[in-house]
């Protein structure tokens, strides 16, 4: 049996953030994958932690549904990792930052931490 490793596609992570497409994203995700998530309410001591494509799915579909823009930016992909920064904005003028570090496994995601800084 050959493994061959897989690259990390770019355009179908900006096709789901910038279009709001929680099944594009999800699509990029190993189903025992884990994402931590830090920001004003979830401090690095006690960030939320997904587990399990069924608890991303939710949360990806709650992000794309809200009342938002996405868009992504600063994307770096090195063999089994990879970074980019997402800005948001919602309908109000509330702005959100979020940088993300990603493992990577066959060109998909393994393990992710954001950490988002919101508008106060």
């Amino acid at each position: 049996m050959t493994v061959t490793d897989a690259t990390f596609d770019v355009d179908a992570l900006r096709h789901g953030i910038e279009d709001r497409s929680a099944q594009a994203l999800l699509s990029l995700y190993d189903d025992d994958a884990e994402v931590r998530l830090v920001d004003r309410t979830s401090p690095p001591g006690n960030p939320h932690v997904l587990h399990g494509k069924q608890e991303i799915s939710a949360f990806l579909n709650d992000v794309t549904g809200r009342d938002m823009t996405h868009q992504l930016e600063r994307v770096v992909v090195d063999g089994d990792t990879a970074a980019y920064m997402e800005s948001c904005r919602y309908a109000d003028g509330t702005r959100v930052l979020a940088t993300n570090v990603l493992d990577l496994a066959g060109g998909r995601i393994r393990r992710q931490v954001a950490v988002q800084a919101w508008d106060e």
